[in-house]
């Protein structure tokens, strides 16, 4: 399995936020009466937008609140996101490895490229990624593959050398729309059966198993 281009999603692909993601989204639910919502539940719709993640957890539909708890959250992450991301033990080897091989790495995530910078500067990384689109670059989120057909545009990159690597269904779906490959990982919520209806070139534990 080897590409000229890796695109990898960013939360509990490379890195897990869960503990800042968890945290911004209690300080919303608690503050609008929201109780019956679990950390589980939370987790779950990681990878997804976070007016998407709101209208799942809350039930709400009304667009304006939607857009106020989006608001909300964002304060709060500006204030606690990057001290509660860790990358994953295999991220930077794996990063590493491509980049020694010559290969060029990207991330494209829904997270704010902002704060995946704030992570990549926090582990001293930078340069060892090439491209990152993030949620602020594009008009349609993942599933959508403009984030992906855009870094392959900027980078000049034919489908038939790009392989994605994400966690989710958002992920795997997002592959398919941009027609490249799609390396899964469990290092998320979900589960290896339920990648079972998209094509993976490789199913994998961590990062770790793709170099």
């Amino acid at each position: 399995m080897d590409y000229s281009v890796y695109l990898f999603d960013f939360d509990y692909t490379l890195a897990n936020s869960e503990r800042g993601i968890v945290a911004c989204y209690r300080h919303v639910l608690d503050k609008h009466g929201y109780t019956g919502v679990s950390d589980y539940d939370i987790c779950r719709t990681i990878g997804h937008t976070l007016v998407d993640s709101f209208e799942m957890l809350c039930g709400e539909k009304d667009r304006a609140k939607l857009e106020l708890y989006r608001s909300e959250y964002g304060k709060k992450a500006d204030e606690i996101m990057v001290d509660n991301t860790f990358l994953y033990p295999q991220a930077v080897p794996a990063l590493e490895a491509l980049k020694a091989r010559g290969r060029t790495n990207g991330i494209i995530s829904t997270k704010l490229r902002s704060r995946i910078m704030g992570t990549l500067e926090r582990y001293n990384i930078v340069p060892l990624v090439d491209i990152i689109i993030g949620g602020e670059d594009v008009t349609s989120p993942k599933p959508d593959p403009e984030g992906v057909l855009a870094a392959m545009a900027r980078l000049g990159a034919d489908k038939s050398g790009v392989l994605y690597i994400g966690d989710s269904l958002v992920d795997a779906g997002t592959a398919k729309n941009a027609g490249v490959d799609f390396a899964a990982v469990l290092t998320g919520t979900t589960t290896a059966r339920e990648f079972d209806g998209f094509p993976c070139v490789r199913l994998m534990k961590d990062l770790g198993e793709l170099i």
